[in-house]
């Protein structure tokens, strides 16, 4: 399997040669395409910790990831905010318990008189309904609901955006489900405490009551099944 790092700002091609001579972290289209033409088709896993960026690098990243035949997981496991929150809508993803994931309006710096403000600002528009479109791809939410939440800039946490279901699920959290199973199965196999302590006090004393040669016959049993444990390896 291999790995992909999606980190710092998402950038143009263009712009991430200044990045890399400023020794700022960065992630552009070239990167993850360069990554995924390496892979060949294996089995790859991406980590994202980005606040995001340019909405095109973006755009375009999702939709190589996306395009990508082999298996794939991404893994939130800082922050997947604007621009790489898009990203991590390409496949399926998990969120670090600690994660963050925020969606908010697309934004530009623009000049010129009025005309062109009113143009850019339709543009803008234009742009948040493309945002939407990948968000109501995986989530199903309807495009009012989503601008909605677009327009407040909202910043969720992991069970939230699970909720929500811009996520999948959340990291580490199947690890956790086996333990609990595994510790409730050898708690089911193993002698009740109750009786230990019944065992215990009839140690001390003689048998006189046909009560102790039954609880002689439980420890038996017990002792008998916790043997049979051993021989199959599964109690230490």
């Amino acid at each position: 399997m291999k790995k992909l790092e999606i980190k710092g700002a998402i950038i143009s091609n263009d712009d991430k040669m200044v990045y890399d001579w400023f020794g700022y972290e960065s992630t552009s289209p070239k990167d993850v395409l360069t990554f995924l033409s390496d892979a060949k088709g294996q089995e790859i896993e991406i980590d994202i910790n980005s606040g995001g960026g340019d909405i095109f690098a973006g755009s375009e990243i999702r939709t190589a990831i996306k395009s990508y035949a082999g298996n794939k997981l991404i893994n939130i496991v800082g922050l997947a905010g604007s621009a790489a929150s898009v990203i991590a809508t390409a496949c399926k993803c998990l969120i670090a318990p600690t994660g963050l994931f925020m969606i908010h309006n697309v934004s530009s710096s623009s000049g010129g008189d009025y005309h062109d403000m009113d143009h850019m600002s339709e543009v803008l528009k234009v742009a948040n309904q493309s945002v939407a479109n990948a968000y109501k791809e995986k989530t199903g939410l309807s495009d009012k609901e989503l601008l909605a939440i677009m327009d407040k800039e909202t910043w969720m946490s992991s069970e939230e955006a699970v909720e929500k279901k811009f996520v999948d699920g959340i990291m580490f959290q199947s690890q956790l489900a086996n333990r609990q199973k595994l510790v409730f199965n050898n708690g089911f196999n193993l002698i009740p405490q109750e009786t230990i302590e019944k065992i215990r006090d009839t140690i001390k004393k003689p048998i006189k009551t046909n009560d102790d040669k039954n609880l002689i016959m439980q420890a038996q049993k017990a002792t008998a099944q916790l043997n049979l444990l051993k021989l199959k390896g599964e109690l230490k």
